[in-house]
């Protein structure tokens, strides 16, 4: 888990997608590769909208990760 409560990202390319942003994310590391990349479903929104990989990013957006929770 990576405890990161707010992030401004910087993308290098237009036309990114969430999926670019994932994989930009996942380069940080260990615990950043698990998380984003390991296999794990985690799902994201876009400027408060649940959205795909597909989801083409705009400059200034809102983007938010959301991983499983388990529980009883």
């Amino acid at each position: 888990m990576l405890r990161i409560a707010v992030e401004e990202v910087d993308i290098a390319n237009s036309g990114a997608t969430v999926a670019d942003l994932r994989r930009q994310l996942a380069g940080r590391g260990e615990a950043a590769a698990t998380t984003f990349s390991g296999g794990r479903p985690v799902r994201v929104a876009v400027d408060r909208v649940m959205r795909s990989d597909a989801c083409l990013l705009n400059d200034g957006c809102e983007v938010a990760f959301f991983p499983t929770v388990t529980g009883g």
